[in-house]
């Protein structure tokens, strides 16, 4: 954990970058937020290292009820063209029902990359439709991207640099991910005392204040009356949930570790929970009502502690798809499951 690199997040007019704790940044821009009646996001991947590429895709906006999700799986039949300062630069890749997106070539890509750098007309164009990328904002979050990779003043920089060049050799490597290794809990398991665990609402409430430093806030409902849901993880431990908060359109319970005896040592997990299965705690927020975007974590249960294995954001509120346009995160693990 302590080797991870820290997660790196900056968002500039109509676009953002997101770049997890293995050093993989992902750019996402989008139309003029005053353009909604045609969304378009275009995603554009690039891993640490000297010689790491960068991928680029295209998804347009399906989050209004209109023609454009069935004109993208029209397919090669009527493939999207890229157009920059009204310059034709070819179809890109066939629309990927499975993926919901279309790739750039990578002369496309590059063609991109560069007009990101300076005042450009970027269009993605689909028979008589035209959707307009902005360049708003793209320099900012590149030169992020350059900071957060090492690649200031190196070749392989999004963005040119007036000052000394270095070599690529000078670039970050990648971060391996965390292995997370994550095991079912035995909700049969006989506890340690073979008996039942018994303790009255207000007990609980109680006990799981002293895990906040402000209750009140973090978990209003700490103390009504929605009843506690205790499960086993263990011969020893339990999981305890409880309703904690209710927003304009979200909504959060709090999930506790605890001892199914004395000591009961409790451990406060999160207090904006929206669904527990069988080991796996997630938080789905939304952004706004609408729900065209979103901030997910998840944690998993290892055998003693729940740790968190995920955690992103879907990108910026722009109409693009109902449930948000990417993922984009700031935290991966790579998950063994033990039987």
């Amino acid at each position: 954990m302590s080797t991870a690199a820290a997660p790196v997040e900056l968002v500039h007019q109509d676009w953002q970058v997101v770049c997890d704790n293995t050093r993989t940044c992902r750019l996402a821009g989008y139309q003029a937020e005053n353009n909604s009646d045609f969304p378009v996001s275009v995603l554009l991947i690039r891993r640490a290292g000297a010689d790491a590429g960068v991928v680029g895709k295209v998804k347009l906006g399906t989050a209004k009820e209109s023609s454009t999700k069935a004109l993208m799986q029209l397919g090669n039949r009527h493939r999207m063209s890229l157009f920059i300062n009204d310059k034709d630069l070819g179809e890109i890749e066939p629309f990927s029902t499975a993926a919901g997106d279309s790739d750039l070539k990578s002369s496309q890509v590059t063609a991109l990359l560069d007009a990101l750098t300076k005042t450009s007309k970027i269009e993605l164009v689909l028979r008589n439709s035209r959707w307009q990328l902005s360049d708003k904002g793209a320099i900012a979050v590149m030169l992020k991207a350059d900071e957060a990779q090492g690649r200031v003043g190196t070749p392989s920089a999004f963005v040119s640099s007036d000052g000394v060049n270095k070599s690529n050799r000078t670039v970050l490597p990648p971060k391996t991910a965390p292995q997370l290794q994550v095991v079912r809990p035995n909700a049969k398991a006989n506890s340690n005392s073979n008996r039942k665990f018994s303790m009255k609402s207000s007990q609980l409430s109680a006990l799981m204040q002293n895990t906040m430093k402000e209750a009140s806030t973090d978990c209003p409902n700490l103390v009504d009356k929605s009843p506690w849901r205790v499960s086993r993880l263990n011969s020893t431990q339990l999981l305890a949930q409880h309703h904690c908060w209710t927003g304009a359109y979200n909504t959060g319970s709090g999930v506790w570790v605890m001892n199914d005896s004395k000591p009961y040592k409790p451990t406060l997990i999160t207090t904006s929970a929206t669904d527990y299965d069988n080991g796996k705690i997630s938080s789905v927020q939304k952004g706004r009502g609408i729900g065209d975007c979103l901030n997910k974590t998840y944690w998993m249960w290892t055998g003693k502690i729940f740790a968190k294995s995920h955690e992103s954001t879907t990108g910026l509120c722009r109409m693009v798809e109902a449930g948000g346009a990417w993922q984009l995160p700031t935290y991966v693990t790579n998950v063994n499951t033990l039987r």
